[in-house]
């Protein structure tokens, strides 16, 4: 199967990732990507597989480390969650280290069981904060409370926020590097120890999230390109079929989001 994604759904971004929800997904190609991954459906079926060629895997809940190629069929649950987190972050590295064994891990039986209701049950009920609060907690609960046995060094993380201020210029190592206090090849050393990967795919990570936001906010793709670094509207599409399967227009955002918190409420959600 090669359709894409085409569901409905929304981007929600919180502190260290983000994510995406929604009904109606199709089958996304083999692609790689900077974030782990954590994925589920409203019930267990959603599958994955590491090559074009692999047989599928039905997971009840899946985890994929930061750049594992990786496909998904959506077309098995009535709604799916993904949750993009970032390596870097402590909840990134606490999930690694309990998880990621293998490129993709299956998520202990039980794991999502206090979670995924009220995940989905926040969704359904289109309240934002609900929605924010409700994947905290499943990031939280898979972080599990453990530290991680490395915490991110206080320069790359003053780095990316540099980078994340400036993603709609042109950004050259040599820039970030000095935001860090460091010479460009010191600089690259610890990005990756500190990260993973290079400087440059993990800018291009950060864009995304800005592409996403802007579009979920109601931006043309031709607006959030240029917003977001991107040459043109096709630039972007491009890039986003690569690296995720899919290109940004074929995700229609929902109706957004409400922001009080009565729907937050009625979900039995504290926020």
């Amino acid at each position: 199967m090669t359709a894409v994604i085409g569901g409905v759904g929304h981007y929600v971004p919180f502190d260290g990732g983000c994510l995406l929800i929604g009904r109606d997904v199709g089958v996304v190609p083999v692609h790689a990507h900077y974030a782990i991954q954590v994925a589920f459906g409203a019930e267990p079926g959603l599958c994955f597989r590491p090559a074009d060629d692999a047989p599928w895997t039905a997971y009840d809940g899946a985890v994929i480390a930061s750049r594992q190629p990786h496909g998904m069929d959506g077309t098995r649950t009535s709604a799916n969650a993904v949750l993009f987190v970032e390596p870097e972050t402590r909840a990134g590295r606490a999930i690694a280290e309990r998880y990621l064994e293998a490129g993709i891990a299956a998520l202990p039986d039980g794991c999502l069981a206090d979670v995924r209701p009220a995940l989905f049950a926040a969704w359904r009920a289109r309240s934002g904060p609900a929605v924010a609060a409700a994947a905290a907690r499943v990031v939280g609960a898979l972080a599990g409370g453990v530290e991680p046995s490395v915490v991110s060094d206080p320069r790359i993380l003053r780095a990316v926020a540099w980078v994340n201020a400036h993603l709609d210029a042109p950004l050259t190592l040599e820039e970030v590097a000095a935001e860090a206090c460091l010479s460009p090849s010191r600089f690259r050393h610890l990005f990756v120890a500190e990260t993973g990967m290079a400087l440059r795919p993990y800018i291009l990570w950060r864009r995304f999230l800005h592409v996403w936001a802007l579009v979920s906010g109601g931006a043309s793709l031709s607006q959030a390109a240029h917003a977001a670094g991107f040459a043109d509207a096709a630039h972007l599409s491009r890039t986003s079929r690569r690296i995720f399967g899919f290109p940004p227009s074929a995700m229609q955002m929902a109706e957004p989001l409400r922001v009080g918190h009565d729907t937050a409420r009625a979900a039995g959600i504290e926020i």
